[in-house]
């Protein structure tokens, strides 16, 4: 599955850089997201449940910041497993606009999914996945553009 977006964010593009890097902050607007564990400056371990109709999964995710080039650019790879299913997923996101805001993200991802949760069907996950991005898209927005 492919996802794909552009958010604008009214704050200057280094702080936008800095947020997006800190997996403590964009974990804090993960729906579902239980914990971050940082395990250097390129990696790190999640754990998150995800629902997707009347299934339920808590997935151990680990990602990998694969390509940084900052104030612009970021590729992030994931592999999730949670019991009977599996998520790969590779994102990118870049930042645009002038140093001084407004900024504009634009983002992708590419997302398999395998297993249980794979069997519930593509339109009812997409439906899930496109209101849990638009919730984490928003909550990045509104921190970054509080202050």
């Amino acid at each position: 599955m492919q996802f794909k977006g552009t958010v604008a964010i009214a704050a200057p593009r280094a702080r936008v850089w800095t947020f997006l890097m800190d997996p403590q902050q964009v974990g804090s607007c993960g729906p579902g997201v239980e914990s971050i564990e940082v395990v250097d400056a390129d990696h790190f371990k999640a754990k998150a449940k995800v629902g997707v109709g009347f299934i339920s999964a808590r997935f151990a995710v680990d990602m990998t910041v694969a390509e940084r080039r900052e104030p612009e650019l970021a590729i992030l790879k994931a592999h999730g497993m949670a019991p009977g299913s599996a998520v790969d997923a590779t994102a990118s996101m870049a930042l645009s606009g002038p140093d001084e805001g407004p900024t504009t993200m634009e983002w992708a991802a590419d997302v398999h999914i395998a297993g249980t949760l794979a069997s519930v069907g593509a339109r009812m996950i997409e439906g899930t996945a496109n209101k849990m991005i638009g919730q984490t898209f928003e909550c990045i927005r509104a921190k970054l553009e509080a202050g």
